[in-house]
């Protein structure tokens, strides 16, 4: 067992020289933040079965319902913050010069136009000031703030590299398959 112990000393001791206590912190938290990330994630992913993406509701359907400069807006049911497409952007894409933020909120809207649940992925655009355009906050079937993916009260710029919120944009991830809870 001596020859154990040495062997792991030798690498410890190297892996001491090569990094520092900060760097190694620093790595292990974008670790956390980038596996959160991925966890509002894991049943969208199971509920799709074969990995295909589902076509969003407006993909095709010319004049989609609603205007995604309003609070109105069907995706815009679990929103809170300056709506993307009041500021430089649209409802999918960030204003130019701000990045998305890698962590999430998700909500489920109902499309007025097919009366078909979707899930919808809130991100905020980060690294530029804020808009202060066309702010909304609806909060219809957020939880509270022990279920961090599914409440909008939280600034998502973590994962990013300013934590400076800009907007939000809200992306149809896929089609709900399962009935929600009544409220």
């Amino acid at each position: 067992m001596g020859w154990l112990d040495d062997q792991f000393e030798k690498r410890a001791r190297l892996l001491a020289r090569k990094t520092g206590r900060r760097s190694f912190l620093a790595r292990s938290a974008g670790l956390l933040i980038g596996g959160a990330a991925v966890v509002p994630l894991l049943p969208v992913a199971r509920a799709s079965g074969n990995g295909s993406r589902v076509a969003g509701p407006d993909e095709g359907i010319p004049g989609a319902e609603g205007d995604p400069k309003s609070c109105d807006y069907w995706r815009h049911c679990a929103i809170d913050g300056s709506l993307c497409a009041c500021c430089g952007g649209s409802a999918t894409a960030c204003p130019p010069g701000s990045e998305m933020a890698p962590v999430t909120w998700i909500g489920t809207c109902q499309n007025p136009k097919d009366g078909k649940d979707y899930i919808i992925s809130y991100n905020d655009c980060c690294g530029v000031g804020i808009c202060g355009r066309c702010v909304c906050n609806r909060n219809e079937g957020e939880r509270p703030e022990y279920h961090l993916y599914r409440n909008n009260d939280i600034n998502w710029c973590a994962g990013a590299k300013s934590q400076s919120y800009h907007c939000s944009v809200a992306i149809v991830v896929g089609q709900a398959t399962e009935a929600q809870p009544e409220k």
